[in-house]
């Protein structure tokens, strides 16, 4: 079998060029023209000796996920679903604003940790993605998308908040990290690449020494008798354990706060003293808040906030002096807003059957 260079960070390449006899500046050079030029195709590497590329012929492949479907919302957001084997397929969003370009990345087929709310939650776990399929997505969306008239990328910011947990799948995140941070890679700010996690406390830790970029953590409640239920990570990491956590990531994060993405669930989590209880919980974690209307999916089991809700909970978090934004919805008519990515999972833990046999139940 042949080796996909896309799971090496330059560390891994130059290893990799090292056992061929070649010497590391190869590496560098083999990083830049996939990375940087999109290059698939060894003959198209130019600079790199007709014997190396007839080696590298014989021994690699660039090999990326294949596009299932393509989709255009309204609004200018792009959801592409990417073919990863057996049936799989994985959902990565663009979304375009004014000021920048972010695409959001899967690091999972599924979700093995079930949080209620959440669409790909249901879809039950297949398996961690490789981190050639991890990067593949930022590889195959910066070749879809092309670059601005003034020849720059219109990919800026990469936020890892798609389909898993991408602390569960650590090792392979941190190779994928590696490469978009890499000068010979993308170039990417460790400012402008988010890790979201639902708070995997001893991973977060390893990340603070080897990876430290920007951080959201997907918070969801004030106590932990609410997130217990939608949450359900949070019986073994609870709040207190899990905001003792961040402020040890901050000693070495890259910007000064953490981002905690509240989803708003009417009657769940968005009472005014819900507001009032985070304001405690999170006193001494320097810290924003994105607040996030629930999207909603068939037999989801939850309502979106009411806007007074919503608004009443921003300024009582904003009076006591955080800084609060309330996400626009985007890519909603085409399911790519948050929580709505699914993608196409064969379904290992039987959560799929579950989730149906609850449903048929509430409705009998």
């Amino acid at each position: 079998m042949k080796t996909n260079l896309l799971n090496f960070d330059l560390n891994g390449l130059t290893q990799y060029f090292a056992q061929m006899g070649e010497k590391p500046f190869r590496a560098k050079q083999v990083m830049r023209w996939i990375h940087q030029s999109g290059a698939s195709d060894f003959d198209e590497m130019t600079d790199l000796a007709k014997s190396l590329r007839a080696k590298l012929n014989e021994n690699a492949v660039v090999e990326v996920p294949k596009l299932m479907t393509a989709q255009e919302s309204s609004d200018g957001t792009r959801k592409w679903l990417l073919d990863v084997g057996t049936g799989n397929g994985v959902e990565t969003v663009f979304i375009p604003e004014s000021e920048r370009g972010t695409l959001c990345i899967s690091s999972q087929i599924g979700c093995a940790l079930e949080c209620t709310f959440c669409s790909t939650g249901r879809q039950g776990f297949n398996r961690n993605l490789t981190a050639a399929e991890i990067i593949g997505q930022l590889w195959w969306a910066n070749k879809a998308l092309g670059v601005t008239p003034k020849n720059e990328r219109i990919i800026s910011n990469v936020v890892m908040m798609g389909m898993g947990e991408p602390l569960a799948n650590f090792d392979n995140v941190v190779t994928a990290l590696n490469i978009m941070l890499d000068d010979h890679g993308y170039g990417l700010s460790r400012r402008r690449v988010t890790v979201s996690t639902s708070g995997m406390i001893p991973q977060m830790d390893r990340l603070k020494e080897v990876m430290p970029v920007a951080l959201a953590v997907s918070l969801h409640a004030s106590n932990d008798a609410v997130r217990d239920q939608i949450v359900p990570l949070n019986k073994k990491y609870p709040l207190k354990e899990l905001m003792a956590a961040c402020r040890r990531y901050l000693e070495k994060a890259p910007r000064d706060f953490v981002t905690f993405e509240y989803v708003m669930l009417d009657g769940v989590n968005d009472q005014a003293q819900h507001a009032r209880e985070l304001i405690q919980l999170v006193r001494d974690v320097p810290c924003k808040f994105n607040l996030i209307p629930f999207n909603s999916f068939p037999n989801s089991g939850y309502n979106r906030s009411t806007n007074a809700n919503i608004q009443v909970f921003r300024d009582i978090l904003q009076q006591a002096g955080f800084v609060v934004t309330v996400r626009k919805t985007r890519g909603d008519d085409i399911d790519a807003a948050c929580g709505q990515l699914a993608g196409q999972v064969k379904d290992k833990t039987r959560r799929q059957q579950k989730w149906q046999q609850v449903m048929l139940e509430q409705r009998g």
